[in-house]
């Protein structure tokens, strides 16, 4: 009785207890937990104000003159209460233009490619190396100025918009092609041997099988493929495909106003790829869940 009355008394007054110093610890860990929050809030305010310190003393160097009133006219302009769109929102649209034609055709070919791969035909292993290792070798730049002086009178292409769509998206594909062929080399080969005992051929137990698990592997790094995709289109400014840069170098050309236009137009390229990447991430986790 005096034994269990003492080991009470201890508990009660937490001199060493479990119950106690569990206690102790987690409100330990939780305040160390706040200041590591704080110090990096003030680890990234004061990072922030340097920059911003850094920026405007770089401005007052250059001496140079701000015009953002000018900006809403690049965008729209009301005349006779109808509204005329901006060089900065057509060239936006040509660009979403080319990046949504060129995901499609880089999906599709980076498919393609992968199948060609994993097939046990030799000739189209062939071909499909030899496409791989002459793109992915091989400068943007230069891929860009054979298919719009070379291919493009070959192949009777009179726009140079689709000129520029094919080569991104044979571009992109060359990479896509080795991610689609990860995911699915990725899974087990106990599901191709379930797919064959339930009577599958290789093709639907490609689309019911493989494919569903080689999906959620997938999409993680083709995120940065079609984020590549929205970036390098404005190369496509080379070919005089009157895109989003396009338009944002003949602003300046016109106007002087640098240091606006590029960051309008590196603004929007960023609410454009982050836009993308929330929602392959929101589709991400919906496949998962479905699984």
């Amino acid at each position: 009785m005096a034994n269990k009355k003492h080991g009470e008394s201890l508990q009660e007054k937490g001199d060493g207890s479990p119950l106690a110093m569990g206690r102790s610890l987690k409100g330990h860990s939780v305040s160390r937990s706040n200041r590591s929050i704080f110090i990096d809030l003030l680890q990234f305010f004061l990072l922030m104000m340097f920059l911003v310190w850094v920026g405007w003393r770089g401005v007052e160097a250059m001496e140079y003159r701000w015009q953002w009133y000018r900006v809403p006219d690049f965008f729209y302009k009301q005349i006779d209460n109808e509204i005329i769109w901006g060089p900065l929102i057509y060239g936006l649209q040509i660009t979403l233009y080319v990046s949504a034609w060129g995901m499609v055709l880089a999906l599709l070919i980076g498919l393609i490619t992968a199948f060609l791969r994993l097939s046990n035909s030799i000739s189209g292993r062939l071909v499909a190396r030899v496409y791989l290792e002459t793109i992915r070798n091989t400068p943007l730049l230069v891929q860009v100025s054979i298919f719009y002086f070379v291919l493009q009178p070959i192949l009777g292409i009179n726009n140079p918009l689709w000129t520029g769509i094919l080569c991104l998206a044979f571009f992109e594909g060359s990479f896509a092609s080795e991610i689609i062929r990860g995911g699915i080399v990725s899974v087990e080969k106990g599901q191709w041997e379930a797919s064959k005992t339930i009577g599958l051929n290789r093709w639907k137990a490609y689309v019911y099988v493989v494919l569903p698990q080689a999906v959620p592997i997938m999409l993680p790094p083709l995120t940065g493929i079609l984020v590549n995709l929205i970036k390098h289109s404005a190369i496509l400014s080379f070919v005089a495909v009157f895109e989003l840069t396009t338009e944002a170098r003949n602003l300046i050309a016109d106007t002087f106003m640098s240091f606006e236009i590029w960051m309008l137009v590196g603004g929007m390229y960023l609410v454009m790829t982050i836009a993308l990447s929330t929602l392959v991430g929101f589709f991400e986790r919906r496949v998962r869940g479905a699984r």
